[in-house]
């Protein structure tokens, strides 16, 4: 990239952007609103037949048998580990370059996460990197999407099927993504889909489970709603119409019908919010492609990125800066960049835990290096342009010679 004379922002200089663009946010419509007002009116606004429909929506569109909708992504993650059969002394093996709830949905079943390093391709969890990693005590393979872009799935489903394990996908980054051909949703035993404000379509909170086991869903209804069950067919006991039974632990993890409508509603948009993503990132890969100083998302051949995120890595080699001086000074260009992610297992908690640093050195070297630029439906043509603008403004100036 050229030399930029333009004084940073962070040294006093004009900033790019008179105010400030998030790195990603909701886009919420009057059709949205009205989807809500008019359960507001309705009978149902907790769990009920919305629910139901959203869920069905789901499973169709990602081409599953089932879906079970959740709170959050974190409740329906932690769903999916108590389902899997998850429990002390079993070990899961998953990814430390994603959100803490990957893993602590292990703990709280009182597993133990078991963190494979990445591809320095692509970000996601390493197939090679697993395989070393399966013992007698391995349950459970949790991938995670990241950024939207599927993990290796033809690879990681074989590990699995041949040493008996169960796969869930964190696809929190990944609807609307394929592998193959085939929807993210409807390839891991279970797939989890986040609706939190900044993903593909939102209710607000919320997540959901997608499977094609009858078993799995049954026990997923179960487990959200206290593992009591009215249904007919498996209760027990019976002493009056209004009977039920507490046939397992469960929690109340239920979705409302509120969020649930408004699922709906923004579901009808994906197509839309999906076409916007993929624009954007074309044009940012494009703007940026030939720079020396940063690198551009590599994308598999085997898939078929969502686009939740767009992650720009800086080559330290070609800049005078690092990572959170870069950073700072996007910020004060008024540009709402981020990180995504600090590797699990080096918060406080998990070195409390006993995890240690040098785990996984591809992805802790990735994470010293990446920034989170905006990339959202509803940012403009200008909002774009003034992201590309601040980057180039930024690593220019800290360019070496």
């Amino acid at each position: 990239m050229e030399k930029s004379k333009d004084k940073l922002a962070l040294y006093g200089g004009q900033p790019i952007r008179d105010s400030y663009l998030p790195y990603g946010r909701q886009w919420i419509d009057e059709a949205d609103i009205k989807a809500v007002v008019d359960i507001l009116k309705s009978d149902f606004i907790t769990t009920g037949p919305t629910n139901f429909e959203f869920e069905q929506a789901i499973a169709e569109y990602v081409g599953a048998k089932y879906a079970v909708a959740f709170s959050s992504g974190t409740a329906a993650l932690h769903a999916a580990c108590s389902v899997a059969g998850v429990a002390e002394n079993d070990e899961v093996i998953t990814t430390p370059i994603t959100f803490a709830a990957s893993a602590n949905s292990v703990l709280f079943m009182g597993g133990t996460p078991v963190f494979a390093d990445i591809d320095p391709q692509t970000y996601n969890i390493s197939p090679d990197a697993i395989e070393p990693l399966i013992n007698s005590k391995t349950k459970v393979i949790i991938t995670v999407d990241f950024t939207g872009q599927p993990a290796e799935y033809d690879a990681i489903m074989t590990l699995a099927d041949k040493h008996g394990l169960i796969v869930i996908d964190d696809a929190a980054h990944a609807l609307g993504a394929s592998y193959n051909g085939k929807k993210i949703g409807s390839i891991a035993d279970m797939t989890m889909f986040s609706f939190h404000p900044v993903k593909h379509i939102t209710t607000g909170e919320g997540g959901i489970i997608t499977t094609d086991n009858k078993k799995f869903y049954d026990r997923l209804i179960s487990f959200r709603s206290h593992g009591i069950t009215r249904d007919p067919s498996k209760i027990k006991g019976k002493t009056g119409p209004w009977y039920y039974e507490m046939q397992d632990l469960g929690v109340n993890y239920r979705m409302t019908d509120i969020q649930a409508a408004l699922g709906l509603s923004q579901l009808k948009k994906l197509p839309a919010f999906l076409a916007k993503r993929k624009e954007y990132s074309r044009k940012y890969t494009k703007a940026f492609e030939n720079s020396t100083e940063i690198v551009t998302p590599y994308q598999h051949h085997d898939s078929s990125s969502s686009w939740h995120l767009y992650i720009l890595r800086m080559n330290g080699s070609s800049l005078k800066a690092d990572r959170n001086e870069i950073f700072r000074a996007l910020q004060k260009e008024n540009v709402g960049v981020n990180v995504h992610y600090i590797p699990v297992y080096l918060h406080p908690y998990y070195q409390q835990l006993g995890y240690k640093k040098g785990l996984c050195p591809q992805a802790e070297s990735l994470f010293k290096e990446i920034i989170t630029v905006p990339l959202f439906p509803k940012m403009t043509d200008a909002d774009v342009d003034d992201v590309i603008a601040a980057v180039k403004k930024v690593i220019s100036y800290y360019a070496i010679d």
